[in-house]
């Protein structure tokens, strides 16, 4: 086995092990990547040396299958999104039980998820029952969400290591100095009267940039945080003390930006079990939250203009149908009063069109 097929089965394995806690987040990723691209499956998935692992999914009915009947086998060396439009025009999939029994896939598009190391540990995608395509932005939106899926998975990862660290460090007085700087997300430890005993590069860059403070152990949060933030903070971090976890998912305005954040404040013990802190972890969601948005948006749009067809453009073309018959009756002679009424129809027509090309615009 190539050695780096070997790493790629070790990087599996550890994400195969982990204990997710964003399962929420991860199935809504799930729910739309489906929306998006107008499909009624969508899944993420791991793989290893034998088998397919659904670890999130909509509209499917495997937990498993075969690495062999995986279509996400082939995102596992390459980068971009493949599509198969119709798999029965493929020879890849010909036979392939996927296809031929009740999961009965004809649309499959994929894009892999892939570590910040390199390591593609199998992919998001979505499935139809029909042949059909993605547009580009229904492409590139799948591969945001891949991105946002492993930021959540590493974000998991990174977490359970720190509490691991935390534990350690208490008794051998080291501060966790040298943990997860390669994360994107935010890792601050607080002791219980809220000053900081340990942090990240990512959460010393952001207070740097937002609050232009230099973030040190021994700080209070309160000596750099907004005032306005300060109250919210405190009841979380007083609920995680009292041995609740808290999540919560919020939009801040700063000072030059504004930014929605996944945060978690959870319980920081030590290894009899006690509570001696606070473990707060937050990442960044704006792009994952103005996309559904703009989905949101979408579909309104949507709603809008099936309104229009389904009941506004009825009476125009009606009319005009009705004259149109009309005419035939009378070897196609017309009066000024019955072209007047056709011209009346095709004006309110043509204005129920411009409405609709509004709302696509």
């Amino acid at each position: 086995m190539p050695q780096r097929e070997l790493e790629r089965l070790q990087a599996v394995n550890r994400f195969l092990k982990l204990e997710i806690s964003k399962d929420k987040e991860l199935q809504e990723i799930v729910r739309l990547a489906a929306l998006v691209c107008g499909t009624p499956t969508a899944l993420i998935t791991l793989i290893d040396q034998d088998s397919q692992y659904i670890k999130f999914e909509v509209g499917f009915e495997h937990t498993t299958t075969t690495r062999e009947e995986a279509f996400c086998k082939h995102l596992l060396y390459q980068k971009e999104v493949m599509i198969v439009p119709d798999t029965h025009q493929d020879e890849r999939f010909w036979g392939n039980k996927l296809v031929t029994g009740s999961s009965n896939i004809r649309f499959y598009a994929g894009t892999p998820i892939i570590t910040t190391d390199g390591y593609s540990l199998g992919g998001l995608c979505v499935i139809d029952q029909q042949p059909r395509n993605l547009t580009l932005a229904q492409q590139q939106t799948l591969q945001f969400l891949a991105k946002q899926v492993i930021q959540l998975l590493e974000f998991d990862a990174s977490l359970g290591i720190m509490k691991a660290q935390f534990i350690k460090a208490k008794d051998a007085e080291i501060k966790l100095r040298s943990y997860f700087e390669s994360t994107s997300a935010c890792h601050l430890l607080l002791n219980k009267e809220l000053d900081v005993l340990a942090f990240n590069k990512a959460t010393s860059s952001f207070v740097w940039l937002t609050y232009h403070v230099k973030l040190s152990t021994g700080m209070n949060v309160k000596d750099y945080m907004y005032s306005e933030h300060i109250p919210d903070f405190i009841d979380n971090c007083q609920q995680a003390l009292s041995g609740e976890a808290v999540k919560i998912e919020k939009c801040f305005a700063y000072a030059k930006e504004v930014i929605w954040w996944a945060i978690t404040y959870e319980p920081a013990r030590n290894p009899d079990g006690e509570i001696i802190g606070v473990s707060y972890n937050a990442i960044d969601i704006t792009q994952r939250m103005v996309h559904e948005s703009k989905v949101m948006q979408q579909n309104e749009s949507l709603k809008q203009i099936a309104y229009i067809q389904s009941h506004e453009m009825r009476k125009p073309v009606a009319s005009i149908l009705g004259l149109v018959n009309l005419f035939k009756a009378e070897n196609y002679q017309a009066s000024q009063e019955e072209l007047q009424v056709l011209e009346k129809a095709a004006e309110e027509l043509d204005s129920k069109i411009k409405t609709i090309v509004n709302y696509t615009d």
